[in-house]
């Protein structure tokens, strides 16, 4: 593995909630992930990203963090994630960590020592308080999780929070917010990561005169991944990927430059509906961002935050956006799963790096009927129940037998798991070669001995057919109504769904050489 690993691993997303319980609380924990860890190398990942594993009041499923430097009790310990890396380490496996820099918990200690400190203290000045306006707050902006972006303490002030109000926004002018956070990578960069994943990256500073909402991308927020590169290089083979909702390409370019990020979340390609010529323009867009910079693009299908690939591709509309998850519209899930399958192995062929959101591999719908009393996510409470929220694709996982909890751990999960999962246990699919686990297995296995990094070159084809050579194979498409002929081949080596008398059915992928 050279020091550019990433540039073109698979990735696999673990939300460690909802992974695998150890300890039998219904909780998925470090314990678990731990014991889990030869089905990851069986799998074929080369690394693992863990949503935030730090102490929290979860607010906002562990983005509102309270000590950025410990393990939440519910996760385990320190000891025990520190075991882990050194575990995952040993079966090739490398760890990247979640860092949520924009905002911390209400509960933190930074944030209790504002409130007591008063108005114009130092301590306040981590934060973002102001004076309010006409008997209400400083501006009108918005949360992004709905209703206001203030809220005012018992001295009149009020603070920033872009998120939930649980979620102060840090003052990133201040100099000891910006040393704060060289420290805490240090602190996890010297336990042996590989990789830091950074939350909601380009909103950190804010224009708070202005009276639009203006926060997202402003040109102050280069210097600080500048230094966390320079920080970061000082460690052989470890790098940065940003999270950044942007639709300027351009100007999403700029993070990746050779003194700041390696690397950055498309949420282009994911966001994209079941349509060739949306998709090839989304590869193209990707490509010409990145090549010229040097950067290797990444591939992504699903997360912790967006609708299940399965349930998004059997819908009648299916493009997605975070303002609208078109929750409850019909789902032909057939449908949704055959695309599915033939959107990864199209997303597995393409040069740069793949991230696989656990559950992914199994299959998983998104869960839509979930009890409005067990919703977690601060979405739901802050639309007044009109966004149904993230919690459907963070159901805990299935690994085994016929019933819930399906072999998660012993406890009742902190989500339900609904009872027709029986058939997309890791269980009832391993040795099924046509479960979609297979596919992924042997998909994973192959991208990791032809693909990778690399170029692309498309091949004329039909209208909704996309077909494109890499290296070692070509990748052929087929978004259209009927089967097509594939181009003039050797052999096939994986298709998505068998070929029918030679021909690639309708809503399926082939690789062939």
């Amino acid at each position: 593995m050279g020091d550019e690993w990433w540039r073109g691993a698979a990735i696999y997303q673990v939300y460690l909630r909802s992974f695998a319980d150890g300890n039998s609380d219904g909780v998925g924990d470090l314990a678990g992930l731990r014991a889990k860890l030869p089905y990851l190398a069986e799998l074929g990942v080369d690394a693992i990203w863990l949503n935030p594993w730090y102490p929290s009041p979860m607010a906002d499923g562990g983005y509102d963090v309270a000590d950025y430097r410990a393990i939440d009790p519910a996760f385990g310990t320190l000891e025990e994630a520190e075991a882990y890396i050194a575990e995952a380490h040993a079966l090739n496996i490398r760890t990247i960590i979640d860092i949520v820099p924009n905002h911390g918990s209400d509960q933190q200690d930074w944030f209790v020592e504002a409130l007591r400190a008063g108005p114009g203290s130092p301590e306040r000045e981590r934060f973002l308080f102001r004076p309010g306006r006409n008997d209400g707050p400083p501006n009108d902006w918005q949360s992004i999780f709905n209703g206001p972006a203030w809220t005012q303490v018992d001295d009149g002030e009020w603070y920033l929070h872009l998120f939930a109000p649980e979620q102060p926004d840090f003052n990133w002018r201040n100099p000891e917010v910006v040393e704060e956070f060289h420290d805490i990578l240090r602190f996890w960069l010297d336990r042996g990561v590989d990789g830091i994943r950074i939350d909601s990256a380009a909103v950190l500073f804010k224009d708070l005169d202005s009276v639009e909402e203006s926060y997202t991308d402003h040109d102050e927020v280069h210097e600080i991944y500048r230094g966390w590169r320079h920080l970061t290089d000082q460690y052989d083979g470890r790098f940065l990927v940003g999270e950044m909702w942007m639709p300027d390409q351009e100007r999403f370019a700029l993070y990746l430059r050779p003194d700041e990020m390696q690397t950055a979340f498309n949420f282009d390609f994911l966001s994209r509906p079941w349509e060739a010529d949306e998709l090839r323009a989304s590869i193209d867009l990707t490509l010409s961002t990145h090549v010229p910079i040097g950067a290797p693009p990444t591939w992504v299908l699903s997360n912790h935050d967006v609708t299940r690939p399965v349930t998004k591709y059997g819908r009648p509309d299916t493009s997605f956006s975070h303002q609208d998850r078109k929750h409850g519209m019909p789902t032909d899930l057939l449908l949704g799963e055959r695309r599915a399958r033939a959107a990864a192995l199209l997303a597995m062929a393409l040069p740069g790096s793949l991230y696989v959101y656990q559950g992914e591999e199994l299959g998983l719908p998104e869960v839509e009927d979930l009890p409005d009393e067990l919703l977690q996510d601060p979405i739901f409470a802050r639309s007044g129940g009109a966004d149904r929220g993230r919690d459907g694709c963070r159901v805990p996982l299935p690994w085994s037998g016929k019933e819930p909890p399906f072999g998660f751990g012993a406890g009742t999960p902190w989500l339900p798991q609904p009872a027709d999962w029986k058939n997309l246990t890791v269980e009832s699919q391993h040795d099924d070669q046509n479960s979609m686990l297979a596919l992924y297995r042997t998909g994973l296995r192959i991208r990791r001995e032809l693909l990778g990094d690399g170029t692309l070159s498309w091949v004329e084809s039909a209208a909704d057919v996309l077909v494109f050579r890499r290296e070692n194979l070509t990748c052929v498409t087929n978004l259209s109504a009927d089967p097509i002929e594939l181009p003039p081949h050797e052999e096939v080596l994986l298709s998505s769904i068998p070929l029918d008398d030679g021909k690639l059915p309708a809503d399926a992928t082939a690789w062939i050489r």
